[in-house]
């Protein structure tokens, strides 16, 4: 990798992230308006790091700064929703099946659960629509509208079914122009490109800025 992509560290990502969200006037993380979203990058390796560094920056915006912040997991937004459907019974067949299929054929078990699964977790109203649902709660509840912060993460135990990417786009408008970063487990490759847990094919389809 290049001097010109290579990520400054994620302490570096961490100061200029909290820099942005400190500004006179209220947090500018983005350049775009209406489309107030992040992205953080790091490395897969330095998830359990990534985390310790988010809590402390939680802790300082909030005992120090007055921040609300709204911490989602992803994962937890999409198991809630599985086992919402047909109380539960799908997503047990799902489990058999995926077992069954993954004995003989470990690939086309995965390809059996993209294909169930991919309507609950794509499009506009699947997983955006339920994180769109508890920012609106949030921001019901937030005392000050120019110190709230909402951060997603948990993305990568969503591999391989996940697209940040088509994440952002669906929760366009629907964030009420609250500050959201997504924590984006991958790596750059070339200039606009991110690859997913450093695994799937670069995407290219972003325009949020990268804190890396």
């Amino acid at each position: 990798m290049s001097d010109l992509f290579k990520p400054a560290g994620l302490d570096a990502a961490i100061s200029d992230l909290e820099k942005d969200l400190l500004l006179p006037g209220g947090p500018r993380i983005s350049t775009m308006r209406n489309h107030n979203f992040a992205l953080f990058l790091y490395t897969p390796e330095d998830e359990f790091k990534l985390r310790r560094r988010v809590r402390e920056l939680v802790r300082r915006l909030t005992e120090q700064s007055g921040f609300s912040v709204l911490s989602i997991a992803l994962h937890e937004v999409v198991f809630e929703r599985l086992r919402a459907v047909d109380g539960g019974k799908r997503l047990q067949d799902w489990i058999a099946n995926e077992k069954r299929l993954h004995t003989a054929d470990p690939q086309r078990a995965l390809r059996y659960l993209k294909d169930e699964l991919a309507h609950h977790i794509e499009g506009p109203t699947g997983l955006s629509r339920d994180i769109a649902q508890r920012i609106a709660r949030f921001r019901e509840a937030a005392p000050d509208d120019e110190k709230v912060l909402v951060l997603l993460g948990r993305a990568g135990a969503l591999y391989p079914f996940f697209r940040s990417s088509a994440l952002l786009k669906h929760l366009g408008d629907q964030t009420l122009n609250t500050p959201v970063v997504l924590l984006y487990p991958g790596a750059r490759r070339e200039e606009d490109g991110l690859s997913f847990m450093k695994e799937l094919t670069p995407d290219r389809d972003y325009r949020p800025r990268v804190y890396a």
